[in-house]
This record gives structure tokens, sequence and C-alpha cells, in this order.
């Protein structure tokens, strides 16, 4: 009969296994170091560390400090100041209480620690090494804790090479950090990365926290909230609808001071915003929850940043009711402007040239009628119900005539006794394998296209009809140009008279500066300034009539940040994806007839004009057959 084959790990092993939990990136001890030292009373902390916390990750903070014993004791797994017994698990208020971060760090780091308490003449320093303590001697340190943690999973190889680069990990670190500093507005904080102090941040009020790490402007986005019940309180800012944005990262919650994550609490202030914001838009929010301890659980997700709490329903009904308030508080609600003619998309003369550069002004000249395509407005969406003037209403129930049996003035080669036009691109070429076939597609320029709702625009084929959605196709034709611009460099800068000052976040412009060269080679032209401002000089030609390019910039960066995170894209195609996206013709806007003509020739001539970069289609077909059916002529 075979041995006993149970055997208890060695602890080095075991600390290994546990660092796999708690330790999964260099963020993972960052929040762990940042939260020892809040634990330890800090009322000062510096953060610093090197090539993404790979090399070097070191907390410096003004604590208690610890005692010999207790320095070599931290180490030891399960060790902790925190619980004496099992009924401290479910009203913890500290950060750090499981006893396994140090113990954890240890294992798979090269760490080194000094640290001193008030009443001690001389400190510890403690220099442990995968588990093995190499070095404890008394030493002459500051009161307080400074912890070095080097070459993070050293002696765990398949661990480290799943690492991402340096500068996501620097991304994540800095997005470990802004939940902290958040929540410890009363803390001064100092952070440095490769040397440099990326966040200098005094004690201050909430307000003047969220500033200090986002950047200065963010002050006038704020709306306060504050909710005080006898359940729960609830303070904190949110943010204007109209400068939401795409991109996560700027929400945050924290219960009783901890950051967490809660899609119900989430949906619960985007309810608040109903019929303020745009499909697919985020609004900034930073709300802090005031609670029982015994009315959560905070023991439900290692990472601690899920909880549970004893009623979910009423805390979600009390944020939607707190951030309703604070909107209606400060009036942010969708105006009405009684001096706008409404737009319900009627075909109509008097406004069929209305676009967005009175383009009723260019008909009949091409060369002009197609400068458009080229980008788009950029604008943040404010939300606006239009009333058309009284003397006016009768319009708004008149509908244009039209007349079949007469024809509009044809324009381009017209094929021998036919009214169609083939449109002169890889359209009518085989598509590749998995690819949608568009051959034999032909525009009738019989008949002007007219747009739907100013959403679709609608052409007629030789079998049929085609509804191309012009956001999309739009999207497509921009794409390949700044793909086309990125590969080759042929981009084509306008200088602008005066600077554009942008001053960006720290991430943000850490982003901007790693994708500068690419941004260049689309047609802009910026300067790098100090303590994270840029100074545009020059913009792609294509947007040039465009004024809020702090704005543009915003959605580019958010935009390809989103890309980054979810898909896996070369850096030139997110870009021009970014960039496509940001700078399109939004649906909703009205355009000319030769606007409309110049979006369909460019769309058939891209090389793939059936989809749009996110995969959307940007047309579809409806041929005579189909309608007969419809019609039950068949």
């Amino acid at each position: 009969m075979a041995g006993d084959v149970i055997k208890l790990l060695p602890d080095s092993i075991a600390n290994q296994i546990a660092a796999g939990e708690v330790i999964q990136r260099p963020a993972s001890a960052v929040k762990e170091l940042l939260e020892n030292a809040l634990d330890a009373g800090a009322t000062e902390i510096k953060l610093i560390f090197k090539d993404g916390g790979k090399t070097l990750l070191q907390v410096i903070d003004n604590g208690n400090g610890m005692s010999p014993a207790d320095a070599r004791l931290s180490f030891e797994r399960h060790a902790t100041s925190k619980i004496r017994e099992s009924k401290d698990l479910f009203v913890i208020k500290t950060m750090g209480f499981r006893g396994e971060a140090l113990a954890s760090i240890a294992a798979i780091a090269q760490v080194e620690m000094k640290t001193k308490r008030a009443e001690d003449d001389l400190g510890t320093h403690l220099i442990i090494e995968g588990s093995e303590v190499k070095k404890q001697e008394a030493c002459s340190c500051p009161v307080g804790t400074s912890i070095s943690i080097k070459n993070l999973f050293f002696n765990v190889p398949a661990r480290r090479k799943f690492l991402k680069s340096d500068p996501v990990e620097t991304k994540n670190i800095r997005e470990e950090f802004i939940r902290i500093a958040l929540a410890n507005h009363e803390i001064f904080f100092s952070v440095f990365n490769d040397g440099h102090e990326i966040f200098h941040l005094k004690k201050g009020n909430v307000k003047q926290r969220i500033v200090g790490l986002m950047r200065k402007n963010y002050s006038e986005r704020l709306v306060p909230v504050k909710e005080n019940t006898n359940y729960l309180k609830i303070n904190g800012f949110i943010g204007k609808p109209a400068f939401a944005r795409k991109s996560r990262g700027e929400q945050f919650f924290f219960v009783n001071n901890r950051f967490i994550k809660s899609s119900s609490l989430h949906k619960s202030v985007m309810t608040a915003y109903d019929d303020l914001l745009q499909k697919e838009y985020l609004p900034f929010y930073v709300l802090f929850i005031e609670i029982d301890p015994n009315k959560i659980d905070v023991n439900v997700h290692p990472t601690k940043q899920e909880i549970k709490f004893e009623d979910d329903q009423i805390v979600s009904t009390f944020i939607n009711a707190g951030v309703k308030r604070a909107l209606s508080a400060y009036s942010v609600t969708p105006t009405i402007d009684f001096d706008q003619e409404v737009n319900l998309g009627f075909a109509n003369k008097s406004t069929s040239g209305n676009s967005f550069h009175n383009s009723s002004s260019q008909k009949g000249n091409a060369s002009k009628s197609n400068s458009w395509i080229g980008g788009g407005t950029g604008s943040n969406f404010k939300p606006k119900t239009e009333i058309r003037k009284d003397e006016n209403w009768q319009e708004m129930f008149k509908t244009e005539e039209i007349d079949l049996s007469k024809p509009a003035a044809s324009e381009g080669p017209v094929e021998e006794n036919t009214n169609y036009t083939t449109v002169p691109s890889s359209l009518n070429s085989e598509p590749q394998d998995g690819e949608p076939s568009t051959k034999g597609l032909q525009a009738k320029t019989e008949y002007e296209p007219f747009q739907i709702h100013n959403h679709y625009i609608l052409f007629h084929m030789k079998s049929g009809i085609v509804i191309l959605d012009q956001k999309s196709a739009h999207e497509r034709i921009l794409f390949e140009k700044f793909l086309k611009c990125l590969e080759e460099n042929t981009s084509n800068t306008q200088k602008l008279m005066f600077p554009t000052e942008v001053k960006l976040n720290k991430d943000d412009a850490l982003l901007l500066n790693d994708i500068l060269p690419e941004i260049s080679a689309l047609g802009y032209e910026i300067e790098v300034g100090k303590k994270d401002t840029f100074y545009i000089k020059g913009v792609p030609i294509d947007i040039a009539n465009i004024n809020n390019y702090e704005s543009i910039f915003d959605e580019l960066i958010a935009q390809f940040k989103e890309n980054s995170a979810e898909l896996k894209l070369d850096k030139r195609v997110n870009l021009a994806r970014s960039m496509a996206k940001h700078s399109a013709i939004k649906s909703g806007r009205r355009l000319a007839v030769d606007e409309m003509k110049a979006l369909i020739d460019q769309l058939f001539a891209c090389d793939k004009p059936y989809i749009a970069p996110n995969g959307r289609k940007t047309f579809v077909t409806q041929s005579l057959n189909d309608l007969d059916r419809q019609f039950r002529k068949k």
C-alpha cells in the first residue's frame, strides 16, 4: 500500500500561492502599501515607482511605525493588528485587515523596510527575499515606515512575463492611487514616476482633491451632492451632463471611505441622468456613502472592491434621489429654446440647404460642397428641445409633393440607354471571404438622394433602394483616410493664428506623449509644455473650422483608451479609428443634397464601403422584389 501523499506546504510556497490572489500586478502591491500607511495614522505619504512598478515600488509615511518585534511579525502570514475575534470581521473600519499582504509581497519580491516609533531611539532595518529574512538590525531613521519592493515576481518568472508594458502598469498604478487619494483628501500625497513628480496633493476638501487629481477646469464641471437620512449619508460630486464622456474611469463609489464597484449603484446614477445624456455617454461622479458597518459585508471579494449591502434597493433609491435632487437644484436640466425652429426631418424647400457649413450657398460648387466630408464637428452633446415659432406652426403639417415623373438634372456619366450610373470603386469588385457582395450595385442619378430623420440617406439603385447610415458611412471614409495618412505621412496641416492651450490630467498627458508621433502624422502640430500642458499650433486641414480643440482631444483620448481596454488594436489602427469616430458627422445633422452625394461617392470609393470601423453596416439594400413581396404583389 502506498505511503501518505498529503503534505503540508512549506510557508514559502503557501505565501507564493497567496501572492497570486493578493498581488496580481504592481498596482495591487501599491494598494496594500498605501492602505497600511493610512491605517498607521500617516498624514503624509510619498509613493515612488520605476518602470511601471516592476523595478521599484516604495511607500514612505510618517505614521506610527513599528517595534522590532512587530516589524518582523508583520511579514508572517495572517499577522494583523486589526482583528482579535471573529465578530471583528463584520465591523471592519480599517483598510487592510487580512494579514496576507506583506507576507505575499515578501514571497515574490526583494523587500526592504525601515520603521521607527516616536518613543524609540532607533528604528528597525529589515531585508527579506522570497520569504527569507536576510537581515534585521537597528538603524537610524525618521518616525514612520519606509518599505521598498524591488524586482516584483523575481522568483516567479512565469508571473512576471505576464505583466503588461510599463505604460499600462503605470496607468494601473495611477488608477489605484487616484482611488485612495480621493477617499483621503485630508492626507498629503506625493507621487514620483521614474524620478519625476507627477502628483503633489496638499491637504484639502473633496473638491480640491478632485481638481488636483484631474485638472483645474474640472472645478466648473462639478455639482455637489448631499443626502442625509437615518439609514445612510451620501455626499460628493457629480458631473454636469455637457461634460460626460464615452469612456469609463471617472466613476467612483466609496462606502465608509473604501472604494467599491457596484453595477446596481451605477445604474441608479445613470437613471437619474435619463434624458440628459446621449446613449453610451457616462457622467463623472465621486460619491461617498456612510453607513453602519453592520449593514454591509466587505468579505465577499478578495480585493474588497465588492461589498454586499443588507438592503441594496434602499441604497440605490437614495443614490438615485440624491443625484436627481442635485441636478434639479443646480438647474442642470434640458433647456427649451423658443427662438429655434423645429426640424422634424420633413422635406422642405426653404430648409433643404441647411447644414453645418451653410451649404445652401455652396450648391452647384462641387469642390466646396465636398469639403465637409473630411471632418465633423466634435462638439459636446447638449440636450435641447426645439419648438417652432407660433407663426410657422402650419408649416409643420405641410409635406413637399414629389413628382416622380420629373427627374432632376443628371450628373456624371450615364450608361447608354439607362438612367443608372455605376459607382466607380471597389464596390463592384469581387468580395473577399466573409465579406458581403456588393457587385452590381448601381446608384440611380435620375432622382436626388434625401435624408430620413436626419439620420439615414436614401437613394435609388438599379434594382431597388439603398439606405445609408450617414454617421457610420462617414466613419468608414475618415478611418481609411486617417490610416492612409499614418502609413504614408501625407496629411495636410492648417496653421492656427493663435496656439490653443490644452491641459490634460496625468493619465491623458502620458498617453498623448506616447502617441504624439502618430498624432503629428495625422496633421496636428503640437508643442509639449510643462505640467501636462500642450499647445496646439496646427490641426488637420479637415477639421480646421472647429473651435473647441480641448473637447476634441478629450474625445480622442477617451476613445483611444476605450479601444485599448476592449480591443487588441495596433496603435495606428486604434488612433485612426478613434479619430474617425469623434470627427465623423453626428446623427441628426441636416445635410444638403450636394453633401449627401459627396458622402455616397466617397463611401463607395473606400476599400470596404459596406462596414464601419466598429463592425456595423454602413448601408442596407432593399430590392424591388422585396418591396413587391412586402405589398403582396408577388
